[in-house]
């Protein structure tokens, strides 16, 4: 690290990590961009890779994983915020209105594959024993289904199952793998309900009613992931537009508890693994979403947001995708996790479940999905709230941008790119930390 302070482009060096905003695996690229008259083709500016350290420009990877990159994740964290926030206040081009819409705060979560420890808070605080069983009969396997321990918060038997010859690892896997599908299936039914209680058909609904929603899914800690989504009620003309009279909590509480028992996916027997019917789970939570008492619009933006830079970390497994060279048993992961990642990797090898594409997905336990999904209409965009970033940026600081003070109708640019690497050694990594204040991935060999 001393060298790198010694370097004579030391200070271009820190110049592009702050640039970066402190980003752990920038993306290094090599090239030139010429900045030319559109009209007589004379070069204006050239700007060329060769000028900066290493002779590489770094860009900042943009990933949404706090375990890859904890700066890029916080401002996909934040953007995600707003996202969800303008959704139920109004802002980023969202009427203010449509604070006044039905809006719920909505938890589906997977049903149980056995038993596993878990840590449950009564409401004085206290925390209950795990799973007290009195005189329980031994499982199948000689264990006692029971557990009268009071876990800690950091407690590594958390989500384990207390029997894992007992738990159903080929129904998790699976389950994980149609939780997309479930929900498609979810957001059906929830319109149909909604139709028939109006007294429309489906097809007619969308004349005086939307269902617009923000979701987000989260891992419990025994590998299976559960969806939390705010579902609003909107007019025919989305946020801007007042949704019906009859379109009220009550009925969106309602048509939450019916599409949720009322939706199945099912799959077939195959080599060994019996036919299952996947649905979700008894605990299905809806609640209200108000501007100021229990549950706030701060609130359920933030909780969203949390869970959107997250994966399937809380587990005790991979953050990369499993290669065909790994060995399963050396990965660095949990005794659980890896029972599950075994166990995708067999289900793959079965034509039955190939579309699934269980292998590719192993570290994520099976589930493919998109992490944060929105319907249309929800609110704005990722996409529109990063440009808007990127506008302020060069409003406010045009020398971090690169960019040359023209109007793009008044200049022809011609780029050439070559991806060459990504990613910072462990003292550049220190070092970035140290220049911007932001926080370190965990790196292995480093407290």
């Amino acid at each position: 690290m001393a060298a790198k302070f010694n370097r004579s482009d030391f200070s271009r060096w820190a110049a592009r990590a702050r640039a970066t905003g402190g980003c752990a695996q920038p993306i290094h690229l090599r090239g030139t961009v010429e900045y030319r008259d559109p009209m007589t083709g004379a070069l204006l500016h050239r700007y060329s890779t060769s000028r900066e350290p290493n002779g590489n420009l770094r860009v900042a990877c943009k990933t949404r994983r706090a375990s890859r990159c904890p700066a890029c994740a916080e401002i996909y964290r934040a953007d995600t915020y707003q996202l969800v926030r303008a959704g139920l206040v109004g802002g980023k081009g969202v009427a203010k209105t449509v604070a006044e819409h039905p809006a719920a705060f909505v938890t589906l979560t997977a049903p149980s594959f056995g038993p596993v420890h878990s840590r449950r808070e009564m409401a004085g605080g206290e925390i209950a024993p795990c799973r007290p069983r009195r005189n329980s009969a031994p499982c199948p396997h000689g264990r006692r289904v029971s557990c009268t321990a009071r876990h800690a918060v950091d407690d590594h038997r958390l989500g384990q199952p207390i029997c894992p010859e007992c738990f159903d690892y080929a129904g998790a896997v699976l389950w994980n793998a149609h939780a997309p599908e479930l929900w498609r299936r979810f957001a059906l039914a929830f319109r149909r309900y909604a139709a028939k209680a109006a007294g429309l058909r489906v097809g007619d609904l969308r004349e005086v009613l939307t269902v617009s929603f923000a979701k987000v899914a989260e891992y419990q800690r025994r590998g299976l992931v559960h969806f939390h989504a705010v579902i609003r009620l909107d007019g025919a003309g989305g946020p801007d537009a007042s949704p019906p009279a009859w379109a009220t909590h009550e009925l969106l509480a309602a048509a939450v508890d019916h599409a949720a028992g009322a939706v199945k996916v099912r799959t077939v027997a195959a080599s060994g693994v019996p036919a299952k019917t996947h649905a979700w789970g008894s605990q299905i939570d809806v609640r209200a979403i108000s501007s100021s008492g229990e549950l706030t619009d701060n609130a359920v933006a933030g909780y969203i947001a949390k869970y959107a830079t997250k994966a399937a970390e809380c587990v005790g497994t991979l953050d990369r995708r499993v290669r065909p060279t790994d060995d399963v048993a050396e990965l660095p992961v949990s005794a659980h996790a890896r029972r599950l990642i075994a166990e995708c990797i067999r289900l793959s090898g079965i034509s039955e479940f190939a579309t699934l594409r269980l292998a590719e997905w192993a570290h994520m336990l099976g589930f493919r999905g998109h992490f944060s999904t929105k319907s249309r209409r929800y609110s704005t965009t990722l996409g529109a709230l990063r440009e808007a970033r990127m506008m302020h940026n060069e409003r406010e600081h045009p020398a971090t941008t690169g960019r040359l003070p023209f109007e793009d109708d008044e200049i022809l640019v011609i780029a050439h790119w070559r991806y060459v690497g990504q990613g910072l050694t462990p003292g550049e990594m220190l070092l970035t930390a140290a220049l911007t204040g932001k926080p370190l991935p965990a790196i292995r060999g480093i407290p």
